[in-house]
């Protein structure tokens, strides 16, 4: 839980019950201060832990959601972050690091000569796929190409209105998410992806990704569905109430 002013209450039994070292605690602070949807919450069994509020929402999708009953699910959360979460037979899988899903902290695939190093991202790193997908990102490609500021929303009302520039962007913002979903495929091989967060609203995404995938992917027949959250901002909530089973 967080303070009137922002900072984290409980942060040594939180780090311990995922790390166990000073390292990571310092790393956790970090990670968890610079993630404003970061909660702690106490388990069904009593244990302190780290609610990851992305995973949270893919589990919703595999639940009740746009992938309920597939049996492996990739969700995303494309928004002031990029985020991933995956789900087995409608289990969340959050790995032995607790990090399973962490697409947004890789480096962007195959990337092309005006794409490296990259932007730098919060957790140190140049490049990462978050720096190129989250909103902030599509608004600094517009912003360089046009001198302007505008959010995500704007660039995508620009470009129906015949903005070219605006266009350019969408259409390269495209192709990265293509190629770092592509990424994923080919290590996890999903039934179905499953887009939330402001960004998976912009509908040019979804018609434009199945040929764009197809370029990328190590099986030229690739057909993985991608498809919107069913429940729009709903499923964070949603995810995190399907955790707790209901008594009897």
């Amino acid at each position: 839980m967080r303070d009137a002013d922002g900072s984290l209450q409980g942060f040594s039994e939180i780090s311990r019950d995922l790390s166990g070292s000073k390292e990571s605690e310092a790393r956790y602070r970090g990670l968890l201060e610079a993630a404003p949807d970061a909660m702690v919450v106490v388990d069904p069994s009593g244990k302190i832990v780290l609610l990851n509020v992305q995973a949270e929402k893919r589990f919703g999708y595999s639940r009740d959601g746009a992938a309920a009953n597939a049996r492996v699910v990739f969700g995303v959360i494309l928004g002031t972050g990029v985020g991933g979460g995956v789900v087995v037979n409608r289990q969340i899988h959050d790995g032995r690091n607790r990090i399973a899903g962490e697409w947004g902290h890789n480096p962007l695939p195959w990337a092309r000569a005006d794409e490296l190093p990259g932007p730098g991202c919060y957790c140190g790193k140049l490049g990462c796929i978050e720096t190129f997908l989250s909103g902030a990102g599509l608004a600094r490609d517009y912003r360089v190409r046009s001198g302007q500021q505008r959010t995500a929303v704007a660039i995508a009302e620009a470009a129906a209105a015949g903005d070219l520039l605006a266009h350019e962007c969408l259409e390269l913002y495209q192709d990265r998410l293509a190629r770092s979903l592509a990424s994923i495929i080919n290590v996890l091989d999903p039934d179905a992806i499953v887009l939330g967060g402001g960004l998976s609203n912009l509908t040019c995404l979804y018609p434009a990704l199945p040929a764009l995938l197809k370029s990328y992917t190590f099986s030229a027949d690739a057909g993985t569905p991608i498809m919107p959250a069913m429940h729009g901002d709903s499923s964070g909530v949603r995810g995190a109430a399907w955790l707790w089973p209901i008594s009897a």
